[in-house]
């Protein structure tokens, strides 16, 4: 389905457009930093990194992967032979039951075959907008979307890409201002510099030369700036609502 984009002014996207010069420049080999190798690895990687890191995600699939190494094992399987795989994760009951679910759907529907469009992708349990562009941008080369994740939304607004908080929004706004060839991109090199420099809290805006020309937060006086994040408190995990495992 079509979506209606913003119409950005010939300005703001040739300063969209020079921003995204100097992240290919400063990032040449950004990436997904899921590992995988086949499709359905990176779908399965993409539903248990909901609410977890990558580097945590990459920890626990190695052995996940080698033990159901094709969509059939996992639909052979059960989710309780798929759960100590996925322990170390955030709601990995509920992960586990998406994994199951969707493998066993790709096999049953889909021929064991990770489907190719959006819409289908979407019926899968586990999957939402955002997981269905990483799997057909990043397996597939098909730029159906931009993948928005907490440092896509955030570098989005801080350089002024977009004014919305809402993941929807943000993407089409980005969407409306970088070419389609490069949607699959993008999101790779906003993360990779929300990574490395500009944080959500501690990080290099003030002496990075991208954040320096593009970034509000290095023109924030320092007083306002965001600050090193201290330790979380320990809280009392609550059940995940059946959605829980969605990458939206």
């Amino acid at each position: 389905m079509t979506q209606r984009l913003p119409r950005p002014g010939p300005a703001k996207r040739a300063r969209a457009l020079e921003l995204l010069a100097a992240l290919k420049e400063r990032y040449p080999d950004a990436v997904c930093e899921l590992t995988w190798n086949q499709p359905h690895e990176l779908l399965v990687a993409t539903i248990l990194s909901a609410q977890s890191t990558d580097v945590g995600v990459n920890k626990a699939t190695p052995a996940l992967f080698k033990r159901f190494p094709t969509p059939h094992d996992y639909a052979r399987a059960t989710p309780a032979e798929i759960e100590p795989f996925v322990q170390s994760l955030n709601f990995w009951r509920n992960k586990a039951r998406a994994v199951h679910e969707s493998m066993a759907a790709v096999c049953e529907r889909f021929g064991g075959q990770v489907p190719r469009t959006m819409e289908e992708l979407l019926t899968l349990r586990g999957v939402a907008r955002k997981t269905a562009n990483v799997v057909l941008g990043n397996c597939f080369a098909i730029n159906e979307g931009v993948v928005v994740d907490t440092h896509v939304g955030r570098l989005a607004k801080r350089f002024g890409l977009t004014k919305h908080d809402d993941p929807v929004k943000v993407e089409r706004d980005l969407m409306a201002l970088i070419p389609q060839e490069d949607w699959c991109l993008v999101s790779h090199l906003l993360i990779f510099h929300g990574r490395r420099a500009c944080k959500a809290r501690g990080g290099t805006c003030t002496d990075d030369a991208i954040c320096r020309r593009w970034c509000s937060e290095a023109h924030r006086p320092a007083s306002t700036r965001s600050s090193p994040s201290r330790p979380a408190r320990s809280r009392t995990k609550r059940p995940a609502p059946r959605g829980a495992g969605k990458r939206a």
